[in-house]
Formats: C-alpha cells, sequence, structure tokens
C-alpha cells in the first residue's frame, strides 16, 4: 500500500486494507520512498559532475521526486490551499478541495513552496552537500506521514485515502518514527552533527502547523492535507540544509 500509493513503482495490489495495512503503510512510507530518494540523489550527482547550474539540477531532481509519485502531494498542497482559502464553512471548503482544478490561492502556494524548495536545494547544491539535502529532505517529508496519521487525529470526511488512514498510527509508532529519523541523520554526510536532526524537527514542526490548521478548519485530514504536510516538510527540511 505504501509504494503504490506514494510512488509509481508497479505492486500489486494490497489484499486487504484496514486500520492496521493502513497505519503500517504510513509509516513505513519513508521505506517506501526510498526508490525517489535515489533518483533525485543521482540527478543532483550527475548535474554537479556535469557542471550545470546549480539552479537547474535543483529542478530536475525535484522534477524527477514529483514525477515519481505522480505529482500527488503537490496536488495535494494546491488543493489544502484552495481548500484554507476558500470559506471558513467546512463543508464548502472540503467541496472546494474535491474538484480537479487548482485556484489561485493553490497556484500561487505551489509557486512559492517549490520556489524554496529549488532555492534552498541550489543552496545546498552550491555548498556541496546537495546530495545529502534532498535524501534527507524527501525522507524525512514522508516520515511526517505517521504523525499526520497518529492515533486521535480525525478525517475530514467519511470516505477517501484520508478515511482509510487517519488516525491509524499509534502514537509510540509516531514517536518512534520521528526519533528514527533525528537519529539516523545525526550523521548526514556533509552536514554538522546538529543539521540534520534539525532539519527534520523542523519538517515535523511546519507539518504539524498545517495539520493543526486543517483539523480545525476541516475538521480532520484528508488526503489532499496528507500531500501538503509532506511538501511543507520537505521545503522546511531542504531550507534547514541550504
Amino acid at each position: 500500500m505504501a509504494v503504490g500509493t506514494l510512488t509509481t513503482v508497479p505492486v500489486p495490489a494490497p489484499r486487504v486494507i484496514d486500520g492496521r495495512v493502513a497505519g503500517a503503510a504510513m509509516v513505513l512510507a519513508p521505506l517506501a520512498a526510498v526508490p525517489l530518494t535515489v533518483v533525485a540523489g543521482l540527478v543532483v550527482a550527475a548535474g554537479d559532475a556535469l557542471g550545470l547550474p546549480a539552479i537547474a539540477v535543483a529542478a530536475l531532481a525535484l522534477g524527477a521526486v514529483a514525477l515519481g509519485n505522480r505529482g500527488l502531494h503537490l496536488d495535494g498542497l494546491a488543493d489544502t490551499a484552495d481548500g484554507l482559502g476558500a470559506s471558513y464553512d467546512r463543508s464548502k471548503a472540503l467541496d472546494v478541495m474535491r474538484r480537479g482544478d487548482s485556484g489561485p490561492t493553490g497556484v500561487a502556494t505551489l509557486v512559492f513552496v517549490l520556489l524554496v524548495q529549488a532555492g534552498a536545494l541550489t543552496g545546498a547544491i552550491s555548498h556541496g552537500h546537495g546530495v545529502t539535502a534532498v535524501v534527507l529532505a524527501v525522507l524525512s517529508g514522508r516520515c511526517v506521514l505517521s504523525l499526520c496519521c497518529a492515533r486521535g487525529v480525525p478525517s475530514a470526511r467519511p470516505e477517501g485515502l484520508g478515511a482509510t488512514v487517519a488516525g491509524s498510527v499509534p502514537i509510540v509508532a509516531t514517536v518512534l518514527v520521528f526519533v528514527l529519523a533525528a537519529g539516523v541523520s545525526w550523521w548526514a554526510p556533509g552536514l554538522p552533527w546538529w543539521r540534520g536532526p534539525l532539519a527534520v524537527a523542523l519538517g515535523y514542526l511546519v507539518a504539524a502547523l498545517l495539520l493543526a490548521r486543517c483539523v480545525q478548519r476541516l475538521g480532520g485530514v484528508t488526503g489532499d492535507v496528507l500531500g501538503g504536510c509532506v511538501e511543507v516538510a520537505v521545503a522546511a527540511a531542504l531550507l534547514t540544509t541550504a
């Protein structure tokens, strides 16, 4: 479920999708994203070796990640922004998010977040640790899915991806994912020992702020909210490593 939902890697469909499977899929989301980090890291390494402009390499790497997940999280970010900016009426906001198009708020949010991501990754590439930065950011961005689906976080709708995964991850597992991510990032090559854990922590903080706002305004999470949290966490992690 994790690989099939979060990447374009072809895998058999799960035989059963219940709370246990959904929770496990959200916990394993960083592992499912490993193929994306490999591709992004190779793009950065190759672009750097060829002497391409850092901003172009950053754009290619981020584009490869988006291509590898069908633009799922970027779409979620745009829809979440449209919903939060549309109306204080919960049902109207959810209706806006359900539509297939993106309004001015969603487009502007996409532009700003991608500018931050690309600009930050450009800085990391220029300082010689672009591969570390993109790998750390993509993985930590997927780690926040266990936070967004922790016990106690409700679903905004009775159907959809959000309803399947909302509240499916035990609190202990949520904390464990964060501790493991912060601990492993301690040894991120090319960075001071504290920079990796700080990138993970700030990614979690920004995602938590967006999550709290969505729970307050929308009544819970949707699949779009999950995607939005991933993208803002990636941006925060990249900015920290820039």
